[in-house]
């Protein structure tokens, strides 16, 4: 085969046509493209310069990142610790902090998505330089980041012994738990135990422990924004520096609840009872919140006593939930009264313990009257024949006034008898980690404690308006229990009509668990 040529004439090596408007001068030394030598960098076009030229070659494509298993959080070198989810802002630009960028700037930034349980965080980053003085290039690499477990001072500080600054003694010189049951409650609702180091049972209360000051006066202002409490601080010296007079001391705050709870039986003095609204001295505490609320089941008067008023001059129960006695409603009739969900009501009651034994009925008058009906069960406070120590009580006995008004019986709440015990609930409350040290419980304490626990969930059924400062959570069944569950329910269809009007948490006021969630398979 041969090549014919049209003409003698020389042919030249030379580019002859142009580049993006620019005449073209040179080859390119790798592919042989026509470029404009003028501009061109090492004799190469734009292409083959991106083959061979890497300005990533400084920045390392490994790093390690400390997380705290404990607490969830991250370390932002050198020392603190810092919050962030998953493939978020915060983590990323704790990931962009970890390389060393050497005159190279980062114009994108994003997650490759991993195993969460891979330990690693993969980030795509697209850098740009300067490659020329008129010329800048980008390019794309990836960056592994790999998962180191280290524990941050604070929780360290919380696995070793005497290391606190500040500690809350929170106490109630009761005799059961009921209200720190629900102070328990509304801390974990509000979170205001996010920041101790340790909680410890204590007789008569709890101790909280905090690593600085400022977090135990924040707990303290948290328990007087939710119940009434009288607070004492005091200070111990630790050591002091004699060339800077530096000093650090240890903060003790003593916070006494009042002895006060829901459904006891209070004899008010009677200069307070005046002073709060001429309400009647003998009332029930129907609510523990900011104040104390009593009401007179007499006339449904209900009054208000603040912390500041309760301690300028204290009183204690007459008689608390220990004391209260069955009592079978023979007949009630409503009087018309009515005062938001209480209503007046005249009944006829005896004694559950007299039925069959005597014919002894006593009349008293309640708030419940638009509950109550003949043969209903309630609980109440036996007062004929009753001796009480109390100061106040003697008091309102020799008062011209109020001696005359004393009630046989005070009726407190609607019972329920033919509620099951030990009936599996569909939902559950959570209960703070506390370190009981030396005072574990006896076997007798432990009844004790299950029974008290036990009222706190029945008053968490029957009371809509105590269930709102309480988190209530869904109870997470296993498949077989919810298949035996089901069976016993076709099974004991005959008896819903007994515990048909027993009070129900509705589920859609229950909160998922997710700290229970598992994979399983179907």
């Amino acid at each position: 085969m041969s090549m014919d040529i049209d003409s003698d004439a020389p042919i030249s090596i030379a580019p002859s046509q142009a580049v993006n408007g620019v005449s073209a001068t040179i080859f390119c030394c790798d592919c042989g493209a026509p470029i404009d030598g003028t501009t061109a960098i090492d004799a190469k076009c734009y292409d083959c310069f991106k083959l061979t030229k890497d300005i990533s070659q400084g920045i390392q494509r490994e790093a390690t990142l400390h997380f705290c298993r404990d607490c969830d959080r991250w370390l932002q070198p050198p020392t603190s610790w810092v919050n962030a989810q998953p493939e978020s802002r915060e983590l990323l630009a704790l990931c962009l902090k970890k390389l060393s960028l050497n005159r190279t700037r980062i114009i994108d930034a994003s997650f490759i998505w991993t195993e969460p349980h891979s330990r690693r965080i993969r980030v795509k980053l697209v850098v740009q330089a300067a490659v020329a003085d008129d010329r800048v290039m980008q390019q794309a690499l990836e960056v592994v980041y790999v998962v180191a477990y280290q524990q941050c001072p604070e929780c360290a500080k919380s696995y070793t012994a005497n290391v606190w600054r500040a500690s809350v003694q929170v106490r109630q010189k009761v005799l059961h738990k009921r209200t720190f049951l629900f102070l328990e409650q509304l801390i974990l609702k509000h979170g205001a135990h996010r920041e101790t180091i340790n909680i410890k049972e204590a007789k008569d209360g709890i101790d909280f422990f905090f690593s600085a000051r400022n977090q135990a006066e924040k707990f303290v202002d948290f328990l007087n924004s939710v119940v009434p409490v009288r607070v004492k601080k005091s200070q111990e010296l630790i050591s002091q520096d004699a060339h800077t007079a530096k000093k650090s001391y240890k903060f003790t705050f003593s916070v006494e609840l009042i002895p006060i709870c829901k459904d006891d039986l209070v004899a008010l003095p009677i200069p307070l009872a005046k002073q709060i609204g001429n309400i009647s001295p003998l009332a029930i505490c129907y609510r523990i919140g900011t104040a104390i609320n009593v009401l007179d089941p007499n006339t449904l008067q209900t009054a208000d006593i603040s912390g500041p008023v309760y301690w300028r001059s204290p009183f204690t129960s007459l008689a608390d939930a220990q004391d209260l006695v069955e009592f079978i409603i023979m007949d009630c009739e409503p009087v018309g009264l009515t005062k938001g969900k209480w209503v007046l009501g005249e009944v006829q009651l005896a004694r559950a313990t007299d039925l069959g034994v005597n014919d002894k009925t006593y009349f008293a008058r309640t708030h419940l009257g638009g509950l109550l009906h003949a043969g209903d069960s309630v609980m109440g406070y036996m007062l004929t024949g009753t001796n009480f120590n109390n100061p106040q009580f003697e008091a309102i006995e020799e008062s011209h006034t109020y001696s005359s008004r004393i009630p046989d019986v005070v009726v407190v709440k609607k019972h329920y008898p033919n509620r099951r015990r030990n009936r599996k609930r569909q939902w559950k409350v959570k209960r703070m980690a506390k370190d009981e040290g030396e005072l574990l419980p006896k076997k007798a304490d432990q009844d004790r404690m299950d029974r008290e626990f036990e009222m706190f969930l029945q008053d968490i059924e029957e009371d809509e308006e105590f269930r709102q400062g309480v988190q209530l959570y869904r109870q997470q069944l296993p498949a077989r229990r919810k298949q035996a569950d089901e069976m016993s329910m076709v099974t004991t269809d005959d008896g819903d009509d007994e515990e048909g009007d027993l009070p129900q948490v509705d589920m859609n006021e229950l909160l998922e668990d997710f700290d229970e969630l598992t994979m399983e398979e179907q």
